[in-house]
């Protein structure tokens, strides 16, 4: 039977894993609201949103004690934080090449955030083929007894680089043995075809914004009596347009 000091230890040891956790959750809730306002902010003002969408990733403390074992780490929260970067993870999925650039420019001039690092392998692709942008921001988290600075993880990548990125990942999920030199080329081939695709559709999209710059005065006119809220499309009245002409 227990005794009551070995159950407060534990009821502390709980407490302090579980606000160790929160913070982690926390900093990726403010990440998350930070890109959801950019995506209404970019969707309202320019009827287009660089950013598709976005998923989250807290790791589970088995995991986490997991990774430190296999680094040969000392097991205690505060070696967790030193040498556990990527506890919370964000993942962006963009539309376009020079959407992830660009999004990872807004997150970079935002004054309570600091990157710590910068991986491109968009430039500097992995050699299997891996393609994203990756930046470690670390998060000011303001808990009732003060501020905590928390590392994400974020993960910047196009539609096509997530899907070559996701089935790349179930395909060797758990498979310890070595690849065999003609898989692990086939998949680097379809890491180019993927590559490939995402320059033309930029092209095309390119052209065609282009083309649509080039659209009828009346038409653009049209256009400017709207504005977008909630993905909704709303008529301002002409009395409230003379007014600000005014």
């Amino acid at each position: 039977m227990k005794t009551e000091d070995q159950i407060e230890k534990m009821k502390r040891f709980r407490n302090e894993i579980t606000r160790f956790m929160l913070l982690y959750k926390f900093a990726l809730d403010e990440m998350e609201t930070k890109v959801e306002i950019l995506k209404q902010e970019f969707q309202s003002l320019h009827d287009y949103s660089p950013i598709e969408h976005t998923k989250s990733r807290l790791k589970s403390p088995e995991s986490i004690m997991n990774k430190m074992l296999r680094k040969n780490c000392e097991i205690s929260l505060a070696s967790v934080k030193q040498d556990i970067k990527d506890i919370a993870g964000l993942r962006i999925t963009c539309s376009f090449i020079s959407d992830i650039y660009h999004v990872s420019e807004m997150l970079q001039k935002q004054d309570d955030l600091t990157v710590l690092e910068i991986k491109d392998y968009i430039k500097n692709p992995k050699p299997n083929g891996y393609q994203s942008l990756h930046l470690l921001i670390q998060v000011p988290v303001f808990m009732s007894d003060g501020q905590e600075l928390v590392c994400v993880e974020v993960q910047i990548r196009t539609i096509a680089m997530d899907f070559w990125a996701s089935l790349e990942h179930k395909i060797f999920y758990k498979y310890n043995q070595s690849v065999p030199e003609r898989l692990t080329l086939e998949l680097k081939q379809a890491a180019e075809s993927a590559n490939m695709l995402d320059v033309q559709m930029e092209r095309l999209h390119r052209e065609i914004k282009e083309i649509k710059d080039a659209q009828g005065e009346d038409d653009m006119i049209e256009d400017l009596k709207r504005i977008i809220i909630n993905n909704q499309k709303i008529a301002l009245p002409s009395g409230f347009l003379k007014l600000l002409g005014e």
